[in-house]
Parts: C-alpha cells; sequence; structure tokens
C-alpha cells in the first residue's frame, strides 16, 4: 500500500499517512513555463495498491488535471490498483440538467478520472448521492456524520438543540442528522432566484429559545446560511451554529459569516483552509483524517467500508 499525494491539499495528506504510519511516496508535480502539469514519482511503484489523495478544490481544474496526470503516471508505471482518494468531488454541483441545453459536468469528470486510469473512487459526503453512479468503477461515499455527531454531543451537552436543514434539499442528510442525536428537526423554506442568489421565505418548524445547528455538505458563497441563520434568530433562537463537511467558501464568504448572527461554523479539513478560514473568529476545522485512514486501510484489506457507519 502506497499514498501519493498532489497538491490541493498536502496536510491532509500527511496527516492521513501518519494515521496509517507509512510515508508518503516520494512523488513530484510541477508546472512547466505554460503552467503544463508534469508528474514524477521518484518510486517504484509495481505491482502496488497506490492511493492518490487529492481534493478537487480551488483552483479546481488545474487540481483535476493533477490528479488525472497522476493516475495516468501510475499506470504507465505498473502499479496494480489506484484509488483516487477525492475528499472535495468538483463539479458535484451540475449532477443535473438544471435547465436546456446545458452539461452534467460531474457525468463527464467521472468519466475522465475512469479513462485516466483509476480502478476505484473514495470520496466525502457527495453533493447528489447519484453521482456514485455515474462511475464505471467502484465507488465509496464516506459521511462526515459520525464526526460531526460527537463534536456536538461534547460542544452542545446539557443545551436544547435543533437541527435545521438550510433548504429542503438538505432535508435526508439533516433528518440523518437529527436522529443520530434523538433532537427535533426544522427546515427553511429557500427560493433560489439566480446562482449564488438566495433568499429565505419560511421557517418550518418552532425554533423560539433553542440552540439550532445548520447542518449542510457544501458552503461557497456562505449566503444560503448567512441568511437562514437571520431567519432562525428573528424567528427567535437562542443560537445558531452550523456544521458543515465541504468549506469551499469563495470570495467573501469568510467575511460575510464572520459579520452574520452565526455562532460558530464548523467544517472539515476536505479542502485545506485558506488564510481568511485560519484567522477567522468563528470558524473552525475538524480532521477527517482518521476517517479516510481507515476506509484506505478497509479497502487495501478488501475488508467492508460501510460497517463504519453502523
Amino acid at each position: 500500500m502506497k499514498i501519493v499525494a498532489c497538491n490541493s491539499n498536502r496536510p491532509l495528506a500527511e496527516a492521513v499517512a501518519a494515521c496509517l504510519n507509512l510515508p508518503l511516496t516520494r512523488a513530484s508535480v510541477r508546472r512547466f513555463a505554460d503552467m503544463e502539469v508534469f508528474v514524477e514519482i521518484h518510486e517504484n511503484v509495481r505491482g502496488e495498491d497506490v492511493f492518490v489523495v487529492q481534493t478537487t478544490s480551488y483552483p479546481v481544474n488545474d487540481n483535476l488535471m493533477e490528479l488525472l496526470i497522476m493516475l495516468d503516471a501510475l499506470r504507465r508505471s505498473s502499479a496494480r490498483r489506484k484509488t483516487a482518494v477525492i475528499p472535495y468531488f468538483g463539479y458535484a454541483r451540475q449532477d443535473r440538467k438544471s435547465a436546456p441545453r446545458t452539461p452534467i459536468s460531474a457525468k463527464l469528470v467521472a468519466n475522465l478520472i475512469t479513462e485516466a486510469g483509476a480502478d476505484r473512487v473514495l470520496t466525502l459526503d457527495l453533493h447528489a448521492g447519484q453521482i456514485q453512479g455515474f462511475f464505471d468503477i467502484p465507488t465509496d461515499n464516506l459521511f462526515a456524520a459520525p464526526i460531526f455527531v460527537n463534536d456536538i454531543k461534547q460542544r452542545y451537552e446539557g443545551r436544547d438543540i435543533m437541527i435545521v436543514s438550510p433548504d429542503v434539499g438538505g432535508v435526508l442528510r439533516a433528518r440523518a442528522m437529527a436522529t443520530r442525536l434523538n433532537v427535533d428537526l426544522a427546515i427553511i423554506d429557500k427560493r433560489r432566484e439566480r446562482a449564488g442568489v438566495s433568499e429565505v421565505m419560511n421557517v418550518i418548524g418552532d425554533v423560539s429559545g433553542r440552540d439550532c445547528i445548520l447542518i449542510d455538505d457544501i458552503c461557497d458563497s456562505g449566503g444560503t446560511l448567512c441568511n437562514a441563520a437571520d431567519a432562525l434568530i428573528s424567528e427567535g433562537a437562542r443560537s445558531v451554529s452550523v456544521y458543515v463537511t465541504h468549506g469551499v467558501l469563495s470570495g467573501g464568504a469568510v467575511a460575510r459569516i464572520a459579520a452574520s448572527p452565526i455562532e460558530m461554523m464548523t467544517i472539515t479539513d476536505s479542502i485545506a483552509a485558506t488564510e481568511a478560514v485560519r484567522l477567522a473568529r468563528n470558524v473552525r476545522q475538524l480532521s477527517i483524517a482518521p476517517l479516510l485512514a481507515e476506509a484506505m486501510h478497509r479497502i487495501s484489506e478488501e475488508s467492508s467500508v460501510s460497517t463504519l457507519f453502523d
């Protein structure tokens, strides 16, 4: 078993390797003068079970090309099995035709990864579960929920908490979390006029006097969650916190969250923290390295991954 890190989230790859008590395989991913990606593996990987850790966050296209070229290099180096470990799967929000004459980009990316030589994919909290079916190779979709549940139990012990879904599409995710914690569920009824702009319409459920916890898989601009927090406070919520798996946090998202009523936003390190995230007063990260390491170990040993969440 070998672990190869590309450039998008090397700290996470190093943490995973430390959990498995393995060194990272020596490899270099660099750019030519015209920004072409060049990959070179400095160790023998013939016949090895190789895991490539690369999250396809900003800059998405550069990081995706690094992953594809690394997979091709491993295939041409006769690695026995290549597993693409993609903590955050870019293009996942383009999982269907949202309007006439639009692409299904998540399917295209799945085809690219498969054609580049991946034999298996390991990812975390896909935006839509059906993306697993876009791959014609085995795909394991891990969940951050157990990590979040343990953290919520520790931080909110003795408080009257309520899980809230920021939109109707996230109800299944939020309900699963509420069931694990044995608490009530509320829903934000949201109408999106255009991409990147959201408007909160109504809060379904009595949140008065409750410590509300918003649950989502991706936070990009932060507009949805900030609007949801405003709506909850206006409905009498005592406090609002947020748990999000993938902190994309593009543009002025961190500043927007800092200025909002959100008491604390908790994200995972599926995406490397920017300087703004590290300095933010109300944004914190939880590590998914132990979860990824255990899943990778089980894949290598050909044992069950699904039992991680039983």
